[in-house]
C-alpha cells in the first residue's frame, strides 16, 4: 500500500482529504506543520507528500526543497489557491510533480496521485534526479511552431544555429516552453539520433550536483556505494540541456567550464579524464549578467555558454498562437485521461484569449488537463475553468470568493501620505469584513486573503480587531 503524508492545517479539510485518500486504497498520515513533516519523514518511508502551500510555521515551498534535498525519489504534489499560480510554477521548477488548487476536486486530486506515484515508481530505486531522454513529456511531435511573427523570428533562428555545434543560451520567463525549445534544436541538428537529457539544476540537490552530472567512483563520498555514470557521460554524442544553469554552485560551475573547455570530465573522487562530446543547451530565467557581477555566477562560464542567445516568448505576447498550443495540449490530456474531449466553447475562448497568463504554457497546459478531467461533454465549458482566470484578484490584498480591495480605477492619483492612510484604512475593513463572514475563523479568514496566519494575527492586533 502506497504511503502518502498530507500536511494541512485546516483539519476539517485534511480529515475529508485523509478519508478519500483511503477509500482510495491508500495509506495516509497527517500532520499540520513543516517542523513536524520533517520529524515524520525522518523516521518513516512515504511514496508522496502532499502539502498545502500556507502551512503555521513555513510553506509547502519550504518542505520541498528540504524533501527533494533529502529524500529525492519522494513525490511533491502542492496545494495552492489560485492567486499563488506563480509560486506554484516556480514550486515545478524546484521539483514538485504537480500543483492542484483549491477547492480541491476529488478525481483531479486522485488522478493526480495516481500519476505521481506511477511516475516514482517508473524511476527506478535508485535514480536521484530525473533526467528526461528520448522519452520525455518534451516529444518530438510536442512542439508547436506558431504562426505569430515573434514565433516565426524564433523559429528560424532556431533553424540557423540548430545545424552547428555553438553553445546555446535560452532565455525566458518560467513556462514558456525553454525545454521545447531546446529539444527543437536537437531535433534539427546532426545530434538527432543521440541522446537528449535534460537537467533541471534547480531540482539537483546542492551536495549531489557534481556526482548528478560527472558521476562518481565507488567511496567517493559518504553513501557512494557504487560508480555512477553522470549525465554529462551519458549525453555523449547528443545534448545536454541544463535548464537553470544559474543554480548550479559556484564550485560545479568551475567543473562546468572545465568540462567544456577540455571536453573532458573527471568523477568524483576519480582520478581518470574521460573524453565527451556533448552539445550545450542553457536557459534561465535570471539575469546572469548581474550573477556574475556580484560573483554568484562566473563570467567566464557564461561566455561558453552564450555562443548564441535564443528568447522563448511569453505567451501573452502570442495569443495568434494560443489555438495551436491549447490543440496540442487538449490531445495530450485526452489521452493521458482516456477523454474525448473535442474542443472549447466560444465563451471559453474569450476567456482564454483576454487572460494575461502568467504562467505561460506550463499554466496553460494545466489548465486545460484539469478543464478535460472535469469536462463530461464535447466541449470544454467555462465551469470547467478557475474562476480565477475570468474573475481575476484586484490590485493590493488578493481576493478569494468575491473578496477584494475597492481602489478606485480611475481620478487622480493620491499622494504617497494619502495613499497609504487610504489602502490601511482599506485593509482594516477588507480583513474585519471576512473575519465577520467567517465567524472569525481565522484559519479560513488567512486562506481567504491569502495571508499566513502570523500575519493576520499581526494585523489584528495592529487594527485592534479582536
Amino acid at each position: 500500500m502506497k504511503q502518502i503524508l498530507l500536511v494541512e492545517d485546516d483539519l476539517t479539510y485534511s480529515r475529508i482529504v485523509k478519508t478519500f485518500l483511503e477509500k482510495n486504497g491508500y495509506a495516509v498520515q497527517t500532520c499540520v506543520k513543516v517542523k513536524d513533516a520533517q520529524q515524520i519523514l525522518n523516521t518513516n518511508s512515504f511514496d508522496l507528500i502532499i502539502a498545502d502551500f500556507r502551512l503555521p510555521d513555513g510553506t509547502g515551498m519550504e518542505l520541498l526543497q528540504w524533501s527533494k534535498s533529502k529524500f529525492p525519489q519522494t513525490q511533491v504534489i502542492l496545494i495552492t489557491h489560485y492567486s499563488d499560480i506563480r509560486i506554484a510554477i516556480k514550486a515545478m521548477k524546484l521539483g514538485a510533480f504537480e500543483y492542484i488548487t483549491k477547492p480541491i476536486n476529488p478525481d483531479e486530486l486522485l488522478a493526480t496521485v495516481k500519476e505521481s506515484l506511477s511516475a516514482k515508481a517508473s524511476d527506478g530505486p535508485k535514480q536521484t534526479s530525473s533526467p528526461k531522454t528520448e522519452e520525455s513529456s518534451v516529444a518530438k511531435s510536442s512542439y508547436v511552431i506558431g504562426s505569430s511573427a515573434e514565433a516565426e523570428k524564433l523559429e528560424k533562428h532556431i533553424q540557423l544555429v540548430a545545424p552547428t555545434d555553438l553553445s546555446v543560451l535560452v532565455l525566458g520567463e518560467t513556462g514558456t516552453g525553454k525545454e521545447f525549445v531546446s529539444r527543437r534544436i536537437h531535433d534539427l541538428s546532426t545530434r538527432k539520433d543521440g541522446p537528449f537529457i535534460a537537467i533541471d539544476c534547480g531540482a539537483l540537490p546542492k551536495e549531489l550536483a557534481g556526482s548528478e552530472l560527472f558521476g562518481h567512483v565507488k567511496g567517493a563520498f559518504t553513501g557512494a556505494l557504487d560508480h555512477k555514470t553522470g549525465h554529462f557521460e551519458s549525453a555523449h554524442g547528443g545534448t545536454i540541456f541544463l535548464d537553470e544553469i544559474g543554480n548550479l554552485s559556484y564550485e560545479v560551475q568551475i567543473q562546468l567550464l572545465r568540462a567544456i573547455q577540455e571536453r573532458t570530465i573527471r568523477k568524483i573522487g576519480g582520478n581518470k579524464e574521460i573524453q565527451i562530446d556533448v552539445r550545450i543547451i542553457a536557459a534561465t530565467n535570471d539575469n546572469l549578467i548581474l550573477q556574475s557581477g556580484d560573483g554568484h555566477f562566473r563570467e567566464d562560464l557564461y561566455h561558453r555558454l552564450n555562443e548564441f542567445t535564443l528568447q522563448a516568448i511569453p505567451l501573452r505576447r502570442r495569443k495568434e498562437d494560443l489555438e495551436d498550443f491549447a490543440q496540442q495540449f487538449l490531445d495530450e490530456s485526452n489521452s493521458r485521461l482516456n477523454k474525448s474531449v473535442k474542443g472549447f466553447s466560444s465563451e471559453v475562448w474569450e476567456i482564454f484569449l483576454a487572460y494575461d497568463w502568467p504562467g505561460n504554457l506550463r499554466e496553460l497546459r494545466n489548465i486545460i488537463k484539469r478543464a478535460v478531467l472535469l469536462t463530461s461533454g464535447v466541449l470544454v465549458e467555462k465551469d470547467a475553468l478557475p474562476t480565477d482566470l475570468y474573475e481575476p484578484t484586484a490590485a493590493g490584498i488578493g481576493s478569494q470568493g468575491g473578496y477584494s480591495s475597492s481602489l478606485s480605477a480611475g481620478g487622480d492619483l493620491p499622494s504617497p501620505k494619502d495613499y497609504k492612510s487610504k489602502w490601511v484604512e482599506q485593509e482594516k475593513e477588507l480583513i474585519q469584513k471576512v473575519l465577520n463572514d467567517t465567524k472569525f475563523n481565522k484559519s479560513k479568514t488567512a486562506r481567504i486573503l491569502n495571508m499566513d496566519r502570523k500575519t493576520l494575527y499581526s494585523k489584528m492586533e495592529k487594527y485592534g480587531l479582536d
